[in-house]
């Protein structure tokens, strides 16, 4: 039975190959915005012009967003990847784990690309939080033990 909603006690850990191979823990999260996953595509539909509706199975990338404060050490991370991506003119892979023990769950994340990157942060009275991108391949849930 879930205690709470909260997601003050969420953990997010990720890798990325070739930089950060053991799983790193993000901290610093924006107040208001952890993270998002844009919905997915369930099926790929089409109206024929006799009125009828056919539709097929078709795999669909995981588009998340993840929100860190201007200040948090885990903005590096991001800095890190971009610039290794920039130098090395190639792309690299991460996976991931979200951890949400309010209920009771977690998702495993797989293949993720950086896909968005803020490079400095918006600047108001205060500074903004970083919303950086990553498409995932795949993501998987499963209850916590």
């Amino acid at each position: 039975m879930p205690k709470s909603i909260t997601s003050a006690n969420a953990v997010y850990t990720l890798s990325i190959s070739d930089l950060f191979t053991s799983p790193t823990p993000l901290q610093g999260f924006s107040a208001d915005d952890i993270f998002t996953t844009s919905p997915l595509a369930s099926a790929e539909t089409i109206m024929g012009l006799d009125g009828y509706l056919s539709a097929g199975f078709v795999f669909v990338p995981v588009v998340q967003q993840i929100s860190l404060q201007a200040d948090s050490d885990s903005n590096t991370i991001f800095d890190q990847w971009w610039q290794a991506s920039q130098l090395a003119k190639d792309i690299y892979a991460a996976s991931g784990v979200v951890l949400l023990p309010g209920i009771n769950f977690q998702w495993t994340l797989t293949k993720g690309y950086l896909t968005s990157y803020p490079p400095i942060p918006d600047a108001a009275k205060t500074l903004r939080p970083r919303r950086f991108g990553i498409t995932w391949q795949s993501v998987f849930p499963s209850p916590i033990a």
